[in-house]
């Protein structure tokens, strides 16, 4: 769509018919003009909602000014204006929206002044005063219009109720290079042409988002002409990359103001931001470490285009502002920060510390870990004892803390598990780094966009890890974990080994321990259920982890453990017993043979054996290669378990086959809490009969709740634990998990209408009368039919005791609350399509369940972790396609 071209310098009124925006709440505003201005009078362009919310005699709890970046203006904030009064007319928390276009911008005025940042902001301050807006406030800033925004409301803070930014930055180092994007952009010679001249730097800005054409028209409909452009180019211009550029002082200024500004904060990120990386919202967290933060995978610089951003804000001022004003006042440093410290766990802490054990055995000379990869000088695996693994963690954290490493930094491990590994991530937690965990199951882009959003400042790791660390940009310093020739050093940019920083670490004293509540570990989940969270462990809760651990399955320093399953292969040294990790590639569990395990129980003397349902899998397809030795090995096994994923009884029953001296057990957990319940097989045995996959009861002292589903398989606020009811299940231990990394709204989702410390799983299931938890699938994957809601998997296991079915997936297709029950089996076919009648009718009879239509395929997606968790959201868009009569592709 064409609209009238505003070509000279004057301000005016947008064009209409500009897709989302009312032309009602334009207006133009004259200010009287502030420092290198005084004496001019310069007419402004804001979207303002002050006088619709009058004419329906709506009084606003306060003002949002909203200020936009460069080469954008106030349209970007339509959703807001538009979100906020519909909510204020429906008799909801009211908020005026004031939304700028700043001077040289959008539709405002034009004039020859070059505005630097102070500038802009003293113009602000002037805009706000012109409009007599007195308080509160909150400010939302995006780009260029953050330091703006934050620098008025540094000025102004006994106004402000609150600060939002979104992509931005607020400071840059001394000496450090801009982004590649604005370096070509202030590359001499460019500037004025990729800014000015033409409309390359508008284009390439709005190309950042998927945009419709007619919004990206709207953007571009204040920069037709040159002289309208120069604001653009005089922005870029402003860049404060240099100690003496014009503008630094007063972004030095507003930067260290917001370390002094107490007030609730929200920062919302898109990753894929080619201008501001992880690093400047990892400084802006620092400076603002009360700050909730939210990163929306897949969004980009232009977060607002690509985000539901208004609701989110208008919710966190509800909550922030509006709920909080009946409560006392909440604490700045309320939220998981990457400092330590700062945590709010509640109730009693477990006693001691993590490494309490393997101080205890310090002067101890028997094993306390077994390298199943490196030979020792007697042709056996590797051993190391207590004496020795004490005294490395204590070099290695030592090293560390002279390296520059402190409490609160972010540490990135890429080491395989065994003794290097393990003495690396003591070291790190006995000073107070936050390990970062993710393994390579994730894949490489997987594993890549964890890491760079964990932002860690410091990477250990393998060659294999160091070179995608280089080759991938990661950000922190490099440590091998082992010593590296010179010119391989240089080429990954390797600063030390872990042995040079043992021997930096010799005779060194060790730093004050953590405190109980600082953060600890980020964990990432496996990626199954969609990108992988980090998930934030504190000291007390890996403690309470440890406890739980110890006490149900009766650890003492005899029994050894070998673990096949990553989350665990690291507890040994903390629960006091050896340990083993099998030889395998523990991130691609299907490497695992029952020969490797025998070989490791071997080695160790082992009672317990740890391992996942994937590698459980390929142990028993492995089984006839063992030897009498083998057997016999594994016969000396007493407690056998598998956890991650849904075990099938049968397969439970040929793993024990192998271990026929052990108890059974499948714990059910996730990475936020890694211990929930807990089954034998003779009590899955027991009680067969019921729907679903039974978990057990709750371990120690934590609890299991269920949140009622309603006929479209939405979770009720409200919980039970009466016996029968389906519905999400909702989860309380104290080794839950503090929270996720810089995930403001999957916490808030996780813990919504429940009390502190307690969780919301996504996993849908039931009680039954003896109080046993059986999972009945996930919650998105609930099918929603007209006669209610279907759990997955009673399905899915009806289906699968037809004798030519490897593997099933229930999936729904329609319409939420019509959906149907389509059956999507693994069964040898060689091409994807409509089953056989044979097959279909064989599937139909073997449920109760109405099915609408039988689908075959060669092999059902699952994850990489655990090779067992099946994408059902991806069976159904298949599924829905095919039965809509598209060619059947692959999976």
């Amino acid at each position: 769509m064409s609209h009238p071209r505003v070509t000279g310098p004057q301000a005016t009124l947008p064009p209409a018919g500009l897709p989302g925006l009312d032309p009602s709440l334009s207006r133009l505003v004259s200010v009287e003009g502030v420092l290198d201005d005084r004496g001019a009078s310069r007419l402004w362009h804001v979207l303002d909602t002050g006088g619709t919310l009058a004419e329906h005699g709506v009084e606003p709890l306060g003002t949002i000014i909203a200020v936009h970046g460069n080469p954008t203006w106030s349209y970007l904030w339509r959703a807001l204006v538009t979100a906020s009064l519909d909510r204020a007319l429906e008799g909801r928390a009211a908020w005026r929206v004031v939304a700028v276009d700043q001077l040289e911008m959008g539709f405002s005025e034009r004039s020859s002044l070059r505005r630097t940042l102070a500038q802009r902001i003293a113009d602000l301050d002037a805009l706000v005063s012109e409009l007599g807006i007195r308080g509160p406030v909150v400010t939302i800033g995006h780009d260029w219009g953050g330091p703006v925004s934050l620098g008025w409301a540094v000025e102004n803070r006994e106004r402000v109720a609150a600060v939002i930014a979104l992509n931005t930055a607020v400071h840059h180092p001394d000496g450090a290079e801009l982004p590649f994007a604005l370096r070509v952009a202030t590359a001499r010679g460019m500037l004025a042409a990729g800014t000015t001249g033409t409309t390359a730097f508008l284009d390439v800005t709005l190309a950042l988002a998927d945009l419709d054409p007619a919004v990206r028209a709207a953007f571009r409909a204040p920069y037709a002409t040159v002289a309208r452009r120069r604001g653009i180019g005089g922005f870029v211009a402003d860049i404060p990359a240099t100690p003496d550029h014009v503008s630094t002082p007063a972004l030095h200024r507003m930067s260290a103001g917001l370390r002094e500004l107490e007030v609730p904060a929200l920062l919302l990120r898109g990753p894929k931001d080619p201008v501001f990386g992880e690093d400047h919202l990892d400084d802006l967290t620092e400076r603002l470490p009360h700050a909730d933060v939210h990163r929306f995978e897949g969004a980009g610089h232009l977060i607002a285009e690509e985000r539901p951003y208004a609701d989110v804000v208008l919710d966190w001022l509800d909550e922030k502002i509006v709920d909080a004003a009946t409560v006392p006042a909440r604490s700045r440093r309320s939220s998981p920060t990457k400092r330590a410290g700062t945590g709010t766990d509640t109730g009693t802490a477990p006693a001691g510390r993590l490494w309490d054990a393997l101080d205890a055995r310090r002067d101890d000379d028997d094993t306390a870990v077994i390298d199943m990869t490196t030979a020792s000088g007697d042709g056996g695996p590797l051993r190391v004892s207590w004496r020795q693994l004490a005294a490395r963690v204590d070099e290695i954290a030592a090293g560390l803390d002279a390296f520059g490493v402190r409490a609160g930094d972010r540490v990135s491990l890429l080491v395989q598990p065994g003794p290097t590994l393990t003495a690396a991530l003591y070291a790190c937690l006995r000073i107070g780094a936050v390990v970062v965990v993710a393994d390579r199951g994730l894949g490489i882009r997987g594993l890549s966009r964890a890491v760079r959003g964990a932002v860690p400042d410091v990477v250990i790791g393998e060659v294999a890890g160091l070179a995608a660390a280089r080759a991938l940009g990661w950000p922190g310093r490099r440590i091998s974990s082992t010593s590296l020739p010179a010119a391989t050093s240089r080429a990954l940019g390797v600063e030390a080994s872990l042995s040079d920083l043992a021997r930096a670490g010799r005779g060194r004293t060790l730093p004050k321990p953590p405190a109980a509540d600082a953060e600890a570990a980020v964990l990432f989940t496996s990626g199954s259920t969609g990108p992988a969270k980090g998930v934030v462990y504190t000291h007390a809760q890996l403690t309470a982890l440890r406890d739980t651990l110890a006490t149900h399955f009766a650890v003492s320093a005899d029994t050894g453990l070998v673990t096949g399953f990553a989350p665990f292969a690291l507890l040994g040294p903390a629960l006091g017993t050896r340990s083993a990790t099998p030889d395998m590639d523990v991130s691609a569990p299907r490497t695992l043979t029952a020969a490797a395990v025998a070989a490791a129980v071997r080695a160790s003397d082992a009672k317990i054996v740890f391992l996942s349902p994937a590698a459980v899998a390929n142990v028993v397809a492995t089984a006839d290669r063992l030897t009498d030795a083998d057997r016999s090995a594994l016969a000396r096994v007493q407690t056998f378990l598998s956890t991650g994923a849904p075990v099938g009884v049968d397969l439970l029953r040929r793993a024990q086959a192998l271990m026929p001296n052990a108890v059974a057990h499948t714990p059910y957990g996730m990475t936020e809490c890694l211990l929930v319940a807990d089954v034998t097989l003779p009590e899955i045995e027991a009680a067969a009969g019921d729907r679903g996959v039974c978990v057990g009861r709750p371990l120690g002292t934590g609890e299991v709740r269920i949140s009622p589903l309603d006929d479209r398989g939405r979770a009720a606020d409200e919980t039970t634990t009466d016996a029968g009811v389906t519905g999400e299940i909702v989860i309380s231990a104290p080794h839950l998990k503090r929270g996720y990394f810089r995930l403001h709204l999957t916490d808030r989702d996780a813990r919504r209408g429940l009390p502190a410390r307690w969780h919301r799983t996504g996993d849908v299931g039931h009680l039954d009368a003896e109080g046993r938890l059986w999972v009945e699938g996930r919650l998105p994957h609930v099918i929603t039919t007209a006669e209610g809601p279907v759990t997955p998997v009673g399905v899915e296991q009806d289906v699968e005791t037809v004798s030519a079915v490897v593997r099933a997936a229930a999936v729904g297709v329609g319409p939420v609350g019509r959906q149907v029950v389509v059956a999507v089996v693994e069964s040898g076919v060689r091409h994807p399509g409509l089953a056989s009648l044979e097959l279909t009718g064989a599937v139909r009879a073997a449920t109760a369940q109405s099915l609408a239509a039988v689908l075959a395929v060669p092999s059902l997606p699952t994850d990489i972790r655990h090779n067992s968790k099946i994408d059902r959201s991806r069976v159904a868009a298949w599924a829905e396609r095919v039965l809509a009569g598209e060619k059947a592709s692959a999976l």
